[in-house]
């Protein structure tokens, strides 16, 4: 049931390898931190590692990683949708989007990769990221999906008895000089009641979810070894680094 469920997935991404992986079939350095990240010090280095991506002196990486309890703000944040500004530390991230929380029982994944190498297409890019985080789900018997005119990726209502769609996946992203940087989010079993300080994307008809809040219990490194059988789907292959 499982591969059928995950196959139905692949159909609804439109993956198209061609249009996406690296020509050379480089490997993507994959970085998992077995500890909570200070956020300030995590986005300098990440912002150094895009840089030196771009000019050729580091191979494109992903990283996984925790935050302790805070909120960011992306280029479109309203400062009314900041609605307890003294509950956690608000930092300004400089991707795009709204304000979103990062906090343990989260995954997050730092997604540095060179599109001058995978064809220059950053709507093609937050496809296959959605793409990644619906056939990551789907390996946990969780059925997510699009919403048009939304990023991000969300579970029907059905999962926790209601009819209600909810948000179980961010996607931030920022480009410079074609490397991308900042990255996904996926609500594993962070504290749900964190996101009542904001108005998580600026989206106040829809709530959040997360795998515990639907019954699916799982430990992150299931998750990670998910996330990277599907990584490499969409993107191709990954060679482990250590943190």
């Amino acid at each position: 049931m499982v591969i059928e469920k995950l196959t139905k997935m692949k159909k609804q991404t439109n993956f198209t390898p061609d249009t996406i992986i690296k020509g050379n079939n480089t490997p993507v350095e994959w970085l998992i931190f077995d500890q909570l990240a200070e956020y300030e010090q995590t986005l300098v280095t990440m912002r150094e590692t895009a840089r030196q991506i771009a000019i050729g002196e580091k191979p494109e990486q992903v990283w996984l990683l925790e935050h302790p309890p805070l909120y960011t703000s992306g280029t479109s944040a309203k400062l009314s949708d900041l609605l307890q500004p003294k509950r956690f530390p608000v930092f300004s991230a400089g991707r795009g989007g709204q304000f979103t929380y990062h906090g343990p029982g989260q995954r997050i994944a730092y997604v540095m990769l060179d599109l001058r190498q995978r064809g220059r297409d950053i709507k093609n890019l937050i496809t296959h990221l959605e793409g990644w985080i619906i056939d990551t789900l789907a390996d946990f018997n969780i059925s997510a999906k699009r919403v048009p005119g939304r990023v991000g990726v969300w579970v029907e209502g059905a999962e926790f008895g209601s009819k209600d769609l909810r948000k179980i996946a961010a996607i931030g992203v920022r480009v410079s000089k074609w490397v991308s940087f900042h990255g996904i989010s996926i609500n594993i079993s962070p504290d749900l009641s964190h996101y009542e300080g904001i108005i998580p994307c600026g989206i106040s008809d829809h709530g959040v979810t997360s795998f515990e809040d639907i019954g699916q219990l799982a430990v992150m490194a299931e998750i990670d070894i998910a996330l990277r059988k599907n990584f490499e789907q969409h993107f191709g292959p990954t060679l482990s680094h250590k943190s």
